[in-house]
């Protein structure tokens, strides 16, 4: 029992940097201040007191509105809130208190932030991503693995590889398949995790995508022109590497030598 109660440490200290991540996440693209001012009512612009910015609590207890305006509130709050608290246990339960802890951290917490605001606006800041590159290869001088090699061939295996797809695809389609944001977000994938993410990331980012995206074209009856974000996949995928990439990699070998 007291194993289990530990664990409320990591997901409270997850749930409060993820009501952070919502500021960045509303803030970044529109080149606002993420400190100051601070938290705001997007309907009537009151200021949120303090007690009513308590993760995930003080919007159960509005009833998902504001306290003033009575507006309601994005439910994205509360959820990634809780998906970063759920997400610092998991890195806890898996590296325990050392320096891979912080360094995958503060990737995941970039990985959120990327993902929300691709999901929203279909695009990936590079005030995030570009330095999410830099720091994932300054990191990996300081940890067991990736390791400094792999981080750099990561990155620029990474950025190289979607690059190589997305000229290849303008040449026969005349169209844009993909942003630079989703480049150099691979990019940073590969700095932080090393260049065997780079390869789980693709296969299983670009499998969930396919499934999903079929899926949409079947429900609204949209054409192969509709447009899905891809950054969220290659997201999902940095995370299945992230928790089960040995796992993923050995399983594969298996199955390729017929075992």
């Amino acid at each position: 029992m007291i194993d289990r109660i530990i664990y409320i440490i990591p997901f409270l200290f997850g749930a409060v940097v993820g009501s952070f991540l919502n500021v960045c996440i509303y803030r970044i693209p529109e080149g606002i201040s993420i400190v100051s001012p601070p938290s705001r009512c997007q309907g009537c612009g009151r200021l949120v007191p303090f007690y009513y910015n308590i993760p995930i609590f003080g919007y159960i207890f509005l009833g998902g509105r504001c306290a003033f305006c009575k507006v309601k509130l994005s439910v994205q709050y509360p959820f990634v809130e809780a998906l970063t608290g759920v997400i610092a246990v998991a890195l806890f339960v898996k590296f325990g208190l050392s320096r891979e802890l912080f360094a995958m951290f503060v990737f995941s917490a970039a990985l959120i932030v990327i993902t929300f605001i691709d999901l929203r606006l279909k695009m990936i800041p590079d005030v995030i991503s570009i330095p999410g590159i830099i720091l994932g290869v300054i990191l990996s001088f300081f940890m067991v693995a990736p390791g400094v090699a792999s981080s750099l061939i990561g990155m620029a295996v990474g950025g190289g590889f979607l690059l190589a797809v997305a000229a290849a695809y303008y040449y026969m389609t005349g169209r844009e398949g993909m942003g630079g944001g989703d480049i150099k977000l691979l990019a940073m994938i590969g700095a932080f995790l090393g260049w065997r993410a780079v390869i789980v990331t693709v296969l299983t980012g670009s499998f969930i995508g396919a499934v999903i995206g079929a899926a949409v074209m079947l429900i609204t009856g949209k054409n192969s022109k509709y447009a899905l974000p891809f950054g969220p996949f290659l997201a999902f995928g940095a995370f299945l590497h992230l928790f089960y990439g040995d796992e993923l990699i050995r399983w594969y070998l298996m199955k390729a030598a017929g075992e």
